[in-house]
């Protein structure tokens, strides 16, 4: 008789890893370079369209043309300025620039009617020739230069954060309201209806 075998131990296997520490080692570095090589691609992007945008912002200003007053193509003058709201002016800033456009309209369209008045006033009274020649020159001298005294600083100012034009924009627009609001008084000769 023969003694019985002893079992052998069975041998200890590894769930956790499916190599050795060579493979796994390896694997890692494959990765790590995998990663690193599309993190270049992407940094090569960046840089890619960083260099486009500052083209195209360098570009634009020899490229572009001023579209401000909007003149029919017929017209013998053409546009004095460039404005383009969504596309100069800060997206933070937008809604305020525009508000800020609004009201010079409404303070124009406000002027206009202001000569409305005036004219239908010297029409019934005639002895009121002074108010309307004044109201005349309301709205030929206060459009433009408000548009230039106030309007403009303050766009230049939102858009390259400017301290000198935010403060002339503050200055002039001041000096403008207290105009508005001896208009708004009527002082009877002043032009004002």
């Amino acid at each position: 008789m023969q003694p019985p075998k002893k079992p052998s131990p069975p041998e200890s296997k590894n769930y956790g890893s499916y190599g050795t520490q060579e493979s796994t080692a390896a694997a890692a570095a494959e990765l790590l370079k995998q990663q690193q090589e599309e993190l270049n691609r992407k940094a090569e992007e960046l840089d890619r369209r960083e260099r486009e945008l500052q083209n195209a912002a360098l570009g634009n200003a020899a490229i572009r043309q001023n579209n401000w007053p909007p003149l029919p193509s017929f017209c013998p003058m053409k546009p004095c300025f460039y404005q383009d709201i969504p596309v100069e002016i800060p997206t933070e800033f937008q809604k305020t620039v525009s508000s800020m456009y609004y009201l010079w309209m409404a303070s124009t369209v406000t002027l206009f009617l202001n000569f409305l008045a005036s004219l239908a006033w010297f029409c019934v009274d005639t002895t009121a020739g002074s108010g309307f020649g004044l109201s005349i020159l309301w709205v030929l001298l206060f459009t433009p230069c408000s548009f230039l005294c106030w309007y403009r600083p303050m766009y230049k100012a939102f858009r390259s954060d400017s301290s000198f034009n935010f403060f002339v924009f503050f200055f002039i627009f001041f000096v403008q309201d207290i105009l508005y609001v001896l208009q708004a008084i009527g002082i009877p000769g002043s032009g004002f209806r």
